[in-house]
């Protein structure tokens, strides 16, 4: 499997993109995403519910944020996945605000660390999720050999 990340001079670096306390010289994404590959793993939107249904982090983003980046981890996991196999990312957030950026992002690097995966992607923000309680939800795309 190979992903191709590409930064091509004609767009902004996305090191630009990166939050305040976030220092990474390639950025959080990257502009374009080539893959190929033999398998495509499909991960459902990840919240913040426990392995035992219970949920996480009332009312705090970066709380669920934390759950949700482990909850993609176990899935790419169990489909033989890591992140650096993942080519897209969205990440849904209700009630977005650019102060929300940087601790949505520390906490999915504390829960991947130097397998960030660096993907083509987007955080929107939406006005709901589908429970109420919820503001973070997470679905990626990962491409295996």
């Amino acid at each position: 499997m190979t992903l191709t990340r590409h930064n091509p001079p004609g767009l902004f670096h996305p090191a630009a993109l990166n939050p305040p306390g976030i220092d990474l010289p390639g950025g959080l994404i990257a502009q374009a995403v080539t893959a190929s590959g033999a398998r495509t793993v499909y991960v459902s939107g990840q919240v913040a519910l426990g392995p035992d249904g219970a949920f996480h982090g009332e009312g705090d983003h970066a709380a669920q944020a934390a759950r949700a980046f482990a909850n993609l981890k176990t899935a790419l996991e169990a489909a033989g996945a890591r992140g650096a196999d993942v080519a897209r990312m969205t990440i849904y957030v209700v009630d977005h605000r650019p102060e929300l950026v940087a601790p949505i992002f520390a906490a999915g690097l504390a829960v991947f660390g130097d397998d960030w995966p660096v993907t083509a992607s987007a955080l929107l923000g939406v006005a709901t999720l589908g429970l109420p309680h919820w503001l973070i939800e997470i679905d990626a795309v990962a491409v295996l050999p």
